[in-house]
């Protein structure tokens, strides 16, 4: 499916040199009109400057330089607000490690037709992880559980992270008060939009571990997210 609207990638980068390119080829393949906001934190291995020149070579193609690692969450929400700036209508997270799949693309695009959020989950009926230890399995789903039971919101991947947002979503979210800097941020914005009673809809995917790279997911973020939903629940933040 293409796009009815203007569509806006955001993707989130610390050294994702070796993907990249490959990331940018593949969204063009399935979605040849979209853009793709390079949001890049310093990146020491060179990312940045890889994507300026993808940039300058291909309209489609923008970047955000930051100064240092300053968190996921911060950077999703600096690129919706670029996003706001100008007349996207769909926008996306997507991580740039493959974890996430482009060929998912246009599936999120037609859930959209009658959904405000649309979640890629991995444990909805049909969707699912490669390549990871059981430990982590039971990590990731059971955090979802309890976050889901916290929060009392019906979605099975409340830690999901590939989405795509209708922009009136985000225009009504006051994104200045998310807070969360880690993978926390995932569940709080989900949290928020159930919360305003928009219409949020989960489609299975395959979640596979990144093969190039080197992962951002630590204990601390996982604590973080625990912490998180019970600052949610309570009103705290």
């Amino acid at each position: 499916m293409q796009p009815d609207a203007p569509v806006l990638i955001v993707v989130p980068t610390y050294n994702e040199r070796e993907n990249l390119p490959r990331l940018l080829d593949r969204i063009h393949h399935v979605l040849p009109a979209a853009h793709v906001l390079v949001v890049d934190d310093g990146s020491p291995d060179g990312t940045g400057d890889l994507a300026d020149a993808r940039a300058a070579a291909d309209a489609r193609v923008h970047v955000m330089h930051r100064q240092g690692k300053l968190g996921l969450g911060t950077a999703y929400i600096a690129g919706f607000k670029w996003a706001l700036a100008r007349d996207y209508e769909y926008v996306f997270e997507m991580d740039a490690d493959f974890s996430h799949d482009p060929e998912a693309l246009p599936r999120f695009l037609e859930a959209a037709r009658d959904a405000d959020v649309v979640l890629g989950s991995r444990w909805a009926p049909g969707g699912g992880v490669v390549g990871w230890p059981l430990k982590r399995k039971l990590m990731s789903r059971g955090g979802s559980i309890y976050a889901r039971t916290v929060l009392g919101i019906d979605v099975r991947d409340v830690t999901g992270g590939f989405k795509c947002f209708r922009r009136r979503v985000l225009e009504a979210l006051d994104l200045d008060a998310v807070a969360a800097v880690g993978y926390g941020f995932q569940i709080e914005l989900t949290y928020r939009a159930a919360q305003k009673a928009f219409r949020i809809k989960e489609i299975p995917i395959t979640f596979a571990d990144r093969v190039a790279g080197q992962s951002k997911m630590s204990a601390g973020i996982f604590a973080e997210a625990l912490t998180l939903v019970w600052k949610l629940r309570l009103g705290l933040r």
